[in-house]
């Protein structure tokens, strides 16, 4: 009999550890605090604590080594402190350096533009206001996923990130999926392995 894999959609809030289980203990959301997701559920990849926005569960790990891969794209829009100048935005397309594992890093070529306020809920956070100076968004588009990439590319230019979410991977896209929202899907890929 073959086993008959699931995969899930689901909008991770801000707060909550892409795991099922919690290693250092700390009173934080878990991914099966959302849904009764079925035994040997995985994340596809991660989004770190303070980051939100589309993430893929399976139960097939075969699924989850492909879409990891650098074949699909990862697309977020990032809140960023500070009016980004095009120039920044032109520099975050051809790669900036980042330290990664202890030493430095060129970021691979990916796509970058300035968009308008994408118009999110508020989270659960708040993000400091308006009296602290002016905010920008600017989609980022890459097909890496180093630790705290995103993060550390928008610093790398001069504009810390405020607020991160991931709104697509590959042809998946976050749409109007709730925050804490689940949604089951046949697949993801054209061709399941």
């Amino acid at each position: 009999m073959i086993k008959k894999h699931r995969h899930f959609i689901i909008h991770k809030p801000w707060g909550m550890i892409s795991q099922f289980v919690n290693p250092a203990k700390r009173k934080k959301k878990l991914l099966g605090d959302l849904y009764d997701f079925p035994p040997g559920t995985m994340a596809i990849g991660r989004l770190d604590v303070a980051s939100e926005g589309l993430l893929l569960l399976t139960t097939n790990g075969k699924v989850s080594e492909e879409i990891r891969s650098s074949k699909y794209e990862k697309e977020y829009y990032v809140q960023v402190d500070g009016l980004i100048t095009q120039a920044a935005v032109e520099e975050l397309k051809t790669g900036v350096e980042i330290g990664f594992d202890g030493k430095k890093y060129i970021t691979k070529p990916g796509k970058s533009f300035l968009i308008d306020d994408p118009k999110f809920p508020l989270r659960s956070q708040k993000i400091r206001d308006e009296r602290h100076g002016p905010t920008s968004w600017v989609s980022i588009i890459i097909r890496e996923g180093k630790f705290r990439q995103v993060r550390k590319m928008t610093a790398a230019v001069g504009y810390p990130t405020l607020r991160l979410i991931r709104v697509r991977i590959g042809e998946i896209e976050l749409g109007n999926l709730e925050i804490n929202g689940v949604k089951e899907v046949l697949n993801f890929i054209k061709k399941e392995k």
